[in-house]
């Protein structure tokens, strides 16, 4: 499990001056991502309004042993061979960057020539994601949708037993800002005797945290649950668009399908495990009555420390908002520990069957809601299935998303006597 080193310091500042007090970036972060500025992308590392060139920190003699190794490994057009790396030399490369960057370092003027504004980049996904796998460990989530089906019986009989999941289309994940088409395909509409093809009419978010896979195991070769940890890289946030009304046709016998496949948008720095180490809580207890996971899912440093102190958002803009100057309005807040799960846990059933994950692989957790309404993190819970349409700053009215619809999701770590992080923008606009 990552440690608290100097990088952490709360008084640690960057000569950086926009890095001091940054909302998302300030220099206790240090996120990894992918980038491009008039040539090809590469490896970045983001400290304020600024992203650091991995490429040009590589061929610098202030990087050596490690953090060099680290640097180089991270310099390319994808992360994977950085995420790669034992966490030990991630972490390497994170202290001396911390130290470069820090208010007083020396070598500030040579540093300075690795930075780029952000606002000059183009961002990209930062690795290449060769398989992807949704979760369904928001209980909430779970309980708000079951009570829509199943009033009596909201929850399956496996659910409180075995993290549930379906692997997902790795091909449609796209990075913060990319647009959102709607998809198309079957329904079958109340009082229909045969399903229609056409535009979704229900189009919907889930705001889910992505987690990154680092090194990974050989095929037929189970990660323990105590060992679990060790392969997580690091999170991002995660919007799984659905289209409800497709996957209400489509999901029996099976399970999710084109109602899921047509896009995934993710934030695009990848908040790495080290950067997230002071926000490392207990996984909240069961509930009396619940069962206790079997041995291959059950570790006590696990449950002390396997939940996360993060605050996420979920905000929309409509057109007519945008046109007429509204900020974006505020859908749900609430925090990550309304996991069932632990991502230890997800990461150790996945494998337990002798699956094998790889670096850069991404995992997403399932909607993450509150147990009421001001934390749920889809429409479809909000809204109680479009029953109760929800009015915006603008006088409009939604049930599910229309064509010039942004989601904006959002997330923070926060814990006392630390300095808080955040994830960047994690942003789709609906383009019909």
């Amino acid at each position: 499990m990552p440690v608290i080193d100097e990088t952490h310091d709360p008084d640690l500042a960057s000569w950086v001056a926009s890095a001091n007090r940054h909302r998302d970036f300030p220099i206790q972060n240090l996120p990894f991502g992918v980038f491009s500025v008039g040539g090809a992308p590469r490896g970045g590392v983001a400290i304020g309004d600024q992203i650091l060139d991995l490429a040009a920190a590589a061929q610098s003699v202030l990087l050596e042993g490690d953090a060099k190794d680290a640097a180089r490994a991270g310099a390319g057009p994808e992360l994977n061979a950085l995420l790669a790396l034992p966490a030990a030399r991630r972490r390497a490369l994170r202290r001396r960057l911390s130290s470069l960057l820090a208010q007083g370092a020396p070598e500030q003027a040579e540093v300075e020539r690795w930075l780029h504004p952000a606002s000059a980049c183009a961002l990209h996904l930062p690795a290449r994601i060769g398989d992807y796998t949704d979760f369904y460990a928001g209980i909430h989530h779970a309980l708000n949708v079951g009570k829509q089906f199943r009033p009596d019986s909201p929850l399956l009989p496996n659910y409180k037993h075995v993290p549930i999941g379906y692997h997902g289309r790795a091909s449609s994940v796209r990075p913060s800002g990319a647009p959102v088409r709607r998809p198309s395909g079957q329904t079958m509409p109340p009082g229909a005797t045969a399903p229609l093809f056409g535009p979704s009419q229900r189009l919907d978010i889930e705001l889910e945290l992505g987690v990154w896979i680092g090194a990974g195991n050989a095929l037929g070769a189970p990660i323990a649950i105590d060992e679990a940890d060790d392969h997580i890289a690091g999170l991002c946030l995660l919007n799984d668009w659905s289209a409800r009304d497709l996957q209400a046709w489509e999901y029996q016998p099976l399970g999710p399908f084109l109602a899921k496949n047509f896009m995934t948008t993710v934030s695009p720095w990848i908040v790495t495990a080290e950067a997230l180490a002071p926000f490392r809580i207990a996984q909240p207890p069961r509930p009396d009555g619940d069962p206790r996971p079997l041995p291959y899912l059950w570790n006590d440093a696990d449950q002390a420390k396997g939940a996360y102190a993060l605050d996420l958002e979920v905000a929309i803009t409509t057109e007519a908002m945008r046109r007429d100057g509204h900020a974006p309005h505020r859908l749900a807040n609430g925090p990550a520990s309304n996991l069932y799960w632990t991502l230890a846990q997800l990461v150790a059933h996945h494998t337990s069957g002798g699956c094998n994950l790889n670096p850069g692989d991404l995992l997403g957790t399932g909607t993450i809601s509150a147990p009421d309404i001001s934390g749920v993190g889809s429409l479809l819970e909000l809204t109680r299935g479009g029953q109760a349409p929800i009015t915006l700053p603008s006088g409009e009215v939604r049930t599910f998303l229309l064509n010039g619809d942004e989601i904006i999701l959002a997330g923070r770590a926060v814990a006392d006597g630390f300095v808080s992080i955040g994830f960047g923008a994690c942003e789709g606009r609906i383009e019909g």
